[in-house]
């Protein structure tokens, strides 16, 4: 019996499924957007981002102002390469900020899906992204979801790193709190602090350019 419901349902849904091919192109992908969220909200593993791809306007999709991960430009071709012959096979984590998503992950997929012509075409003007969970939204925990995403590739920039922890310090988060929020040890997060703090303790100073010797 529960197959034949499940059977049944499939059916019904499916049989409506015609009616997108008489809808223009972009309007399509719109429609099939839409169809995702619906079936999202009912969906057991709604909690997961994954659970829902959308296809948007990829100038919905703006980078946030904090991420330290660089990519060389032999890696970018690589991945420029990989998305050309494989496709896209990772959405962009993206938070969203009004009528735009801000990049929590994958601003450089969204490069390539922007900046090279053959697969912007191939891909209509859209970028796949997904929702960061609601109670991620808040600056500090994006900024960690990001250093998480990121840390098991590409290189982060030290002075970069050192500004975020600073950041993060400033927001009342505890060096134990940094650690485990982005999967540091306290010895690191320690380094990091001191890289960013010692050139603020000394930014107002003014030095000489040379050593004097008396």
């Amino acid at each position: 019996m529960p197959e034949e419901r499940v059977t049944q349902v499939v059916r019904e849904c499916t049989t409506q499924f015609g009616l997108l091919a008489e809808l223009e192109e972009q309007d399509r992908i719109d429609a099939i957007n839409q169809i995702r969220l619906a079936l999202h909200a009912v969906s057991p593993m709604s909690g997961e981002p994954v659970d829902c791809v959308l296809w948007v306007r990829s100038e919905e999709v703006t980078a946030n102002d904090y991420n330290p991960n660089t990519v060389a430009p032999p890696e970018m071709e690589l991945l420029r390469l990989s998305i050309e012959a494989d496709g896209y096979t990772q959405p962009i984590v993206t938070f969203p900020e009004g009528a735009t998503r801000t990049t929590v992950d994958g601003f450089h997929r969204g490069r390539v899906g922007k900046e090279c012509e053959s697969i912007r075409t191939r891909v209509k003007g859209r970028l796949p992204v997904t929702t960061i969970r609601p109670d991620r939204e808040e600056r500090n925990n994006r900024i960690a979801s990001t250093i998480r995403h990121n840390r098991a590739r590409g290189k982060h920039g030290v002075e970069a790193m050192s500004q975020i922890v600073m950041e993060l310090t400033r927001r009342n988060w505890s060096e134990e709190r940094i650690a485990k929020e982005l999967g540091m040890d306290a010895d690191e997060v320690l380094r990091l602090r001191q890289v960013t703090g010692l050139a603020e303790m000394f930014k107002h100073r003014e030095f000489s350019e040379a050593w004097e010797t008396v």
